[in-house]
């Protein structure tokens, strides 16, 4: 009989000390890839920018699901069949002639262009074959000021209206509009720039609002409220700075102005409302989510004008004021 016993377990194959293991570790982290193929740093850890990357672009392809046009044909048959495109991608350095007859396209419909690099279209593309555009049309058509106020006119009911100043999150933008049709405003208006459209992850958030609440779309938010003062119409935006809601006579045609995720409502628009109304707050932060103020504020216009058709109170228009002075 040898000396060698029959082993009950197999050998495992490993370093053999621990100056093996340290360089087999060295190894891995030099030659360890991403599935992506790009190399982590030595450390081992991951590239936070390139993952920040990535989700940017997920959210603009969840943000634009639905309503994506790529390729140079395609996009000029959306133009020419007259579907409305909110948001135009291309190429900066490629200038011949299909490129131009989109460009031409887009500002005759008043189409935002924004001139991209082709790694920036890449990432965008689902497609792969965008040949340097790619288009995001809306999900829904837009309305006019005109039909939002003749919505209110045939309802016979004095004009409730959400004014949106550069609400970009579609999330937070559909949120608004089933609190606007909750709440029997007649309208939303918001501006072209630095502001969501109408995609379908608008429509989904909107829980189906989006079907019975129309939405107008206008290239100047302040020149707007303006002109929607003509019609007799009083504005209040929410700021922390402004008076409790709760003291503000919000009764009659209104229009309630909601500020951005982040920065509020712009100062040249806040300087066009009638009222600053501010939200009672307790907690320890310091503002609440776009939507969330919006729902607050509209219940509150609600209660005002319900409360003043029980108690027959009635509004003074703004011709009124206006001749009295």
């Amino acid at each position: 009989m040898g000396l060698l016993k029959k082993q009950k377990f197999p050998l495992l194959l490993g370093p053999r000390n621990r100056n093996d293991m340290r360089e087999n570790n060295r190894n891995d982290k030099r030659n360890f890839e991403r599935r992506d193929g790009k190399k982590r740093d030595f450390k081992g850890k991951r590239d936070y920018r390139d993952r920040d990357r990535k989700q940017e672009v997920q959210q603009a392809d969840e943000e634009f699901t639905g309503g994506m046009v790529e390729g140079r044909n395609a996009v000029i048959e959306a133009f020419r069949s007259g579907k409305t495109v909110d948001k135009l991608f291309v190429l900066a350095s490629s200038q011949d002639g299909p490129i131009r007859t989109i460009i031409r396209e887009a500002k005759k419909h008043d189409t935002i262009i924004n001139y991209v690099e082709k790694e920036r279209l890449d990432e965008l593309s689902t497609t792969g074959k965008h040949q340097g555009v790619i288009a995001y049309a809306a999900a829904y058509e837009y309305a006019t000021v005109e039909e939002i106020l003749d919505n209110a006119r045939q309802k016979g009911e004095a004009p409730f209206l959400f004014l949106l100043d550069n609400i970009e999150d579609p999330h937070n933008l559909g949120a608004i509009i089933r609190t606007a049709n909750l709440a029997g405003a007649h309208g939303v208006i918001v501006p072209k720039n630095r502001a969501a459209g109408l995609t379908a992850v608008v429509a989904k958030t909107s829980a189906g609002a989006l079907n019975f609440t129309p939405v107008a779309r206008v290239t100047n938010l302040a020149k707007t409220i303006e002109e929607l003062k003509k019609e007799g119409i009083w504005f209040v935006c929410a700021d922390m700075d402004g008076e409790m809601m709760y003291n503000l006579n919000l009764k009659g045609p209104i229009g309630l102005v909601i500020g951005n995720e982040g920065e509020g409502v712009s100062r040249l628009v806040k300087e066009k409302c009638d009222f600053v109304a501010s939200i009672p707050m307790k907690g320890d932060i310091d503002s609440l989510n776009a939507s969330v103020a919006a729902g607050v504020l509209a219940f509150e216009i609600v209660r005002q004008r319900l409360q003043g058709q029980m108690n027959g109170t009635t509004f003074l228009h703004r011709e009124t004021i206006n001749a009295a002075r």
